[in-house]
């Protein structure tokens, strides 16, 4: 006997039946694209080849075209990376964890989250890849082999290294899982196309689909190798961004040098992650109407997220100055003082009033069920993430232990440029797969339709 709580916000509303899903999701891949669609798109073009331009011109000339020098050697690159692949960490985190603690509501937003993570991952990848200078010999570099260039080897001692093996696993895992929840929905959309007559769709889809027949049997090993995936997956949210803090944990640079790091990153990953969700599922939401699934509750079960990891931010943000005092180190004293009340004050002041202030606003219900509130806060909150990580990396390495190597960054044309790249990149790639893609997983809403809906 099944109970259905009187309480609890249904999670598909409008007394949908599965053939109004199959219907309302796969009505935006068959059809053509909308007007709306069209400007987010084109802007998002503009954006990603004003950066691509940059970005050649940075691999012409070299790195020195951005604004680091002798002291700064990290700045708005490493900044953007980390920045990346934080905003990648919710798409797991929805997907894996959420599964294996049968959390439902999770099934109308993991399919866009996933993307997500997909997407940020590539984005950040072009970072160190542009850092490293000469790109087209970086795969011999990267290589654990000697080379014809003199006696290079990889460091297995340095946490970059294990970046490169964490992110690249995380993506693989992420992209397995992505892909493998998209092949049922493949096939609704190869079995519509041929009782319209489409043969061309049909056959695309299909491939796509690798065939799926929809039997029990299919259905019982997806299902298993969802939950080994999302095995796989769990640790891998964990590691990823512990991994990327160790960057910094390792070294004696005042500032970094600090065992808070893993676990302050990770939850500012979260963070991070779940703000991007929010904002880009607004947007889609509105754009293809998707109002009966990604509901009212959907969003307040996000912002609840935004406001326990945002508070573990900022109880991190004041043990850093704690463990300064407790320590008595004057560099790492000065360090924090500085980042507080030094030349770059204002980026410490923008990083404690959109990740420590602005997501209190959310413990008032009125403001985490409005939607428009919402969408405001979740920009402020990645605005925020992205001047944690500069006020980390900048701020620690341009007053260090020398007052004679003192020195200031400022950002050039070409800093800027390969950013709004990557934003271009982004939203590009966004935008095709949730025009050419089902964005909802239709296969996991059907099974929560007849507990969750409303009736008509």
């Amino acid at each position: 006997m099944q109970v259905t709580s009187t309480l609890r916000e249904p999670l598909v509303t409008g007394g949908k039946t599965v053939r109004d899903v199959s219907e309302d999701i796969s009505r935006q891949v068959e059809g053509k694209p909308t007007s709306l669609w069209w400007i987010a798109f084109g802007i998002s073009s503009v954006l990603f080849l004003f950066g691509a331009y940059c970005f050649w011109i940075l691999l012409w000339n070299g790195v020195g075209v951005w604004g680091l020098n002798k002291t700064i050697g990290w700045a708005w690159d490493i900044t953007n990376f980390v920045w990346w692949v934080g905003i990648g960490h919710a798409g797991t985190l929805i997907s894996a964890i959420l599964l294996l603690f049968r959390q439902r509501w999770r099934m109308s937003i993991n399919r866009a989250a996933e993307a997500m993570t997909i997407f940020a991952v590539i984005c950040a990848a072009s970072f160190p890849l542009a850092h490293m200078g000469r790109l087209w010999i970086g795969p011999v570099w990267s290589l654990p082999l000697p080379n014809t260039f003199g006696s290079l080897w990889v460091n297995f001692n340095s946490p970059l290294l294990w970046d490169v093996f964490a992110i690249s696993t995380y993506f693989s895992v992420s992209l397995l899982f992505w892909y493998m929840g998209l092949i049922p929905d493949f096939a609704v959309i190869r079995d519509r196309a041929v009782r319209t007559g489409h043969n061309v769709r049909a056959a695309i889809y299909n491939a796509l689909s690798f065939g799926w027949s929809g039997g029990a049997k299919t259905w019982m090993r997806y299902e298993s190798v969802a939950l080994i995936l999302a095995g796989l997956s769990t640790p891998l949210v964990l590691s990823v961004h512990t991994i990327v803090s160790m960057d910094f944990a390792t070294s004696v640079i005042p500032g970094w040098h600090a065992t808070i790091f893993p676990p302050y990153f990770v939850a500012g990953a979260i963070f991070s992650g779940f703000a991007m969700v929010l904002t880009l599922l607004l947007v889609t939401r509105k754009l293809f109407h998707l109002e009966d699934y990604i509901t009212i509750y959907h969003v307040e079960l996000m912002n609840i997220i935004i406001i326990i990891t945002g508070s573990i931010v900022g109880i991190a943000y004041i043990t850093e100055f704690f463990i300064a005092w407790y320590g008595q180190v004057p560099a790492e004293q000065y360090t924090f003082i500085n980042r507080a009340f030094g030349p770059y004050w204002w980026a410490y002041a923008s990083m404690m009033t959109c990740n420590v202030i602005s997501p209190q606003l959310f413990w008032f219900k009125k403001i985490r069920t409005n939607l428009v509130a919402t969408f405001i806060i979740s920009i402020i909150v990645n605005i925020g993430m992205w001047f944690e990580r500069f006020v980390i990396i900048a701020t620690s390495i341009h007053r260090d232990y020398l007052p004679s190597s003192w020195s200031m960054f400022y950002p050039t044309f070409y800093d800027v440029g390969q950013y709004i790249f990557t934003f271009g990149l982004f939203f590009c790639a966004f935008l095709l797969f949730a025009k050419y893609f089902p964005v909802i997983n239709m296969a996991e809403v059907k099974s929560i339709l007849k507990s969750t809906s409303e009736k008509k």
